[in-house]
């Protein structure tokens, strides 16, 4: 008799260590579901696998609780049974185990066990337990469990993928502590509109990109532009900002959305003086006379905008608009080669904590006064 109550049938499947059928990989690439059977008692293995084998699925057997996550460590299944009543380890302390572990704590689990007081059934629940089943158990009760649980995996592991493809795809644009932020919550996220924020606004610009241009090859054009890109996004992303687009040879970035850290500001500033040691060594790589001629301008300013999606459901930017916006471009713009220009409210924020000369006013498109603008030297 077994612990369902009933004959045995004949198998010629050994107790442990055995993995049957043809499963294999992870997501999504097994042709069978494999499911990681975990008892100390042979008879109860051996029933166990001939039912799931006989169901079509993969199995592996584990005679104890070390066993059982050495298996799991190896290659993961996709639903384990576990009995609670176990020398060494009990089916407890496995769950416990699995349900803490970062890429297993999703991996369904049944307890199979004799003890059916309420307090065992608590203790199950506290360590994380997806199932029961109380021995004697019915055979058609436990398929009937078996596939509601692997089709929960499954599910699970279709968002799982699809979360791994979003998160991909936002990386493009921000630092990986911001993904995780965003997938969080990415509906809310996601959605079209916008919010007042206050952020730090960065614009980076060339400077005699165009003459270059005009005058080399497509090819000798794209190979430029991305290698003095790929340094300045990547700063963008060290010092946790948000890389908002690429306009022809400038760059648009911001700090303070959609994560303020608090020190926005400041790392904006950072962000723009590493920029130009990395434009300075790139420069200087360069044999080309043409372009040890070309520069870094930079534009920054602070203040409320409106931030969000903008665009329509099929194609959006998460990006910034507002007159604090226009006014770190037109900054940019007024920059010569190797300058970083900012605003009188960036200079007044960071008072005493920056060493900034001021220049004559800049003129900016729809404000009938100049404002005042202040070449930053270094955060001190």
């Amino acid at each position: 008799m077994d612990l369902s109550g009933q004959k045995i049938p004949a198998t010629s499947s050994s107790i442990t260590n055995t993995v049957v059928g043809t499963g294999y990989g992870r997501e999504g690439k097994r042709s069978k579901a494999h499911i990681l059977v975990v008892d100390d008692v042979p008879a109860n293995v051996e029933l166990l696998e001939a039912l799931l084998i006989t169901d079509g699925y993969d199995v592996t057997t584990a005679a104890d609780g070390h066993e059982a996550l050495d298996f799991v460590a190896e290659d993961e299944p996709d639903l384990v049974l576990l009995d609670v009543m176990m020398p060494g380890m009990n089916g407890f302390e496995v769950c416990e185990q699995l349900k803490a572990g970062e890429t297993t704590r999703f991996i369904p689990v049944v307890l199979i066990t004799a003890l059916d007081g309420l307090e065992d059934k608590l203790r199950g629940i506290a360590a994380g337990a997806d199932d029961f089943l109380t021995k004697p158990f019915n055979r058609q009760e436990l398929k009937a469990r078996v596939r509601s649980l692997l089709r929960i995996r499954r599910l699970h592991n279709e968002v799982e993928q699809k979360r791994r493809v979003l998160s991909r795809l936002l990386n493009r644009y921000v630092s990986e502590e911001i993904v995780n932020t965003i997938l969080e919550n990415p509906e809310e996220r996601m959605q079209l509109g916008g919010e007042k924020r206050e952020i730090a606004i960065l614009f980076a610009d060339i400077r005699g990109f165009t003459s270059f241009s005009e005058n080399t090859s497509a090819e000798k054009v794209v190979e430029t532009l991305n290698e003095c890109f790929h340094d300045i996004t990547e700063l963008v992303f060290k010092h946790r900002g948000t890389f908002d687009k690429y306009l022809g040879d400038s760059v648009l970035a911001f700090y303070g959305a959609p994560i303020s850290y608090g020190d926005d500001l400041e790392r904006c500033l950072q962000t723009a003086l590493d920029m130009q040691e990395s434009f300075k060594r790139i420069r200087e790589g360069w044999s080309d006379p043409q372009l040890k001629t070309l520069g870094l301008g930079i534009g920054i300013n602070y203040g409320e905008v409106i931030v969000g999606n903008v665009g329509s459901e099929r194609l959006m930017d998460y990006t910034v608009i507002g007159d604090k916006v226009n006014t770190a471009q037109r900054l940019e713009q007024s920059a010569q080669g190797d300058q970083i220009l900012i605003s009188e409210t960036v200079y007044n924020l960071m008072a005493g904590r920056i060493k900034a000369t001021e220049i004559p006013p800049v003129t900016v498109k729809g404000k009938r006064e100049p404002v005042r603008a202040y070449l930053l030297e270094t955060i001190l």
